[in-house]
Parts: C-alpha cells; structure tokens; sequence
C-alpha cells in the first residue's frame, strides 16, 4: 500500500522544483518510513538529495533560505557541520511544538550529500524503495550493499560483544549496587539490551545490523520483539532484567560461535 504522503504535497512540488531550476542538485528522493513501511500522521518526510560535489552546503543554505521564503516555517534544527564529512542535515518545522502531537506532524528531515558512488547506490533491504521526485539522468542506483563490508562489520560487533560481555554485566550491576539507576540503565541500555538486539539483527536482517532498537516490529520475529519488550526498563527490577538479558546475549553468542558465519547478506 502507498503511503498517503499528501500533507507534505507543496513540500514535495517545492522540492521537484528545486531540482529542476538549481544545476547543483542532481538527486532528489524520498526515504525512511514512506519507504520501509510504518508511515503513519507522527511520521516526517526523510527526504536525500545528492548535490555536486564541494556544493553540498551551498546547496543546503539556499534550499533552506527559500524554503523560509515560500513556506511557515518555525524553525529549523541545523546539525552541526561537522557531523557529515561531505554533507549536510536539517530538520524544518512547520510547527512550534509538535511533540505534542496536537496536529499530524509537519517535519522535513533534509539530508544533503556530495554525489558520490557511496550516496547514489542504495540498498533496499536497508532503506526500502525510494520514492524518486527528481533524477533525470538516472544517477541513482538501487543495489545490495557489498557484502564483504557488511560480514566484516558484523563479525567486528559479535567479536566485541564477546570480549566486552562480562565487563558490561559489571558495570550495570555496579551501577545498581550503588545506587546509580540513571547510570545503571544507561549502561544496561547500551551493553545489555542493545547489543542482544544487534545480535538478533545479525541473525534475522544482518543488512539493518546496526538499526538500533527501532523498528523492531518490522524487523524481528515477533517471539523476538516480545522478549524484547519484555525486558524494557521498568518492566521489572533492573537486577531481574539484567540477569535475563546477559543470559539470552549468552544464548546468541553461543548460537553464532556455533555457526562460525556473521550472516546472510
């Protein structure tokens, strides 16, 4: 099923147009929900747009210049410039506080990129199928990302989920003993749960190995995803959810020491 994309409409002409009347933007599409699934009225459009080389910020600053022009904006939220070697990202708000969720969410998170052969290949087991408003040379390509890369990188997590295993159930119960539960479930957070769920990505999408907690639903088995929500912070004492959580990362270390492979990628 398409998503109903049709609040963002102007947005969406506004952008077609950018790309056809400024020469320093090649590539103009649409990613994240509206092409993974799970687009819904809190969603904001992700929108990547591939600019020639060394303009990518010039690129940026005019496209949001204009966008103030022609659109109510409130705000925008710039990344810092150091956050993207080659790149720019910025969130424009079309509303003062829509974490409220009063309204359907009006945000346009705007990534700028130099194009590039790493920007314009596109895996779709990673990013979902693109939705293209503006590529009128065929630039972007839409294939697999390389698989070696993909098995080094995984092989890297599982090798240091292994050797880090027993330091982190000691800092999260130290953290507990002490009486530190904000450290304590940061630490559980980052080296307990999270790392069981990148182990389970690497078994059941190894392409999204380094998602996150995001997407679960979408991702993992739903025996999985329950398990997972089962050990959330706060659906226990963290001393049981910690006890839990190490066994079941004990249980996947073993399953892919048993299997000897990172993955199918």
């Amino acid at each position: 099923m398409e998503p109903d994309l049709s609040r963002y409409d102007d947005w969406l002409a506004f952008l077609r147009e950018q790309g056809e009347t400024d020469p320093d933007l090649h590539v103009i599409w649409v990613g994240g929900s509206a092409a993974t699934g799970g687009w819904d009225q809190w969603s904001d459009l992700d929108v990547d747009l591939l600019c020639t080389p060394g303009t990518t910020s010039a690129v940026h600053d005019r496209l949001v210049a204009r966008s103030r022009e022609r659109f109510d904006v409130d705000h925008v939220w710039e990344l810092p410039l150091t956050t993207w070697p080659d790149g720019r990202q910025c969130f424009v708000n079309l509303q003062r506080r829509p974490g409220a969720l009063e309204k359907p969410t009006m945000i346009l998170d705007l990534h700028f990129s130099d194009l590039t052969d790493g920007h314009r290949h596109l895996d779709v087991r990673r990013h979902g199928t693109p939705i293209v408003l503006h590529d009128p040379d065929g630039r972007l390509v839409l294939r697999h990302d390389d698989r070696e890369a993909i098995e080094q990188a995984i092989a890297e997590a599982v090798e240091q989920a292994r050797q880090r295993r027993a330091t982190a159930e000691w800092l999260v119960n130290r953290a507990v003993a002490r009486g530190q539960l904000p450290e304590a479930t940061a630490l559980y957070l980052r080296f307990g749960l999270g790392v069981v769920v990148q182990l389970l990505r690497i078994e059941h999408c190894p392409w999204r190995h380094d998602y996150g907690l995001r997407y679960l639903r979408t991702d993992l088995p739903a025996d999985a995803a329950d398990r997972v929500y089962a050990l959330l912070p706060g659906a226990a004492p963290l001393t049981e959810l910690t006890a839990a959580c190490f066994a079941w990362l004990d249980e996947l270390l073993s399953r892919a020491a048993a299997t000897g492979a990172p993955g199918q990628a």
